[in-house]
């Protein structure tokens, strides 16, 4: 008898209207990035700072709709740990770049 209410809550948290939802941001949100630059109409700045929010709402949209991250109780420790590997990713980056600059004017 548990494990039927177990499962019961397990479907109700995952649906195909989710997943259909989700799909359809994430097909649109690349239609997007490839009209930016594809197109050409907009500026060269403007198409790289419409990349990056397109990035950013298309991570947001895998995270919500595909991995159901939410703000809940049950997953705040994998937030968590999404929070601090992003945070070492960019210092990572950020680091390197930062690293390779300085080499460049010391070599220049």
């Amino acid at each position: 008898m548990e494990q039927t209410h177990i499962e019961n809550t397990a479907t109700e948290h995952v649906s195909y209207k989710n997943y259909i939802t989700g799909f359809i941001l994430a097909v649109v949100l690349t239609i997007i990035s490839f009209g930016l630059v594809l197109t050409g109409i907009v500026p060269k700045q403007l198409a790289v700072t419409g990349l990056f929010v397109a990035a950013a709402a298309q991570i947001a949209v895998h995270l919500y709709y595909f991995l159901h991250l939410d703000s809940s109780l049950s997953q705040r420790w994998n937030l968590i740990t999404i929070a601090f590997t992003a945070l070492l990713l960019f210092i990572f980056i950020a680091g390197t770049i930062w690293i390779m600059h300085t080499l460049n004017t010391r070599m220049m």
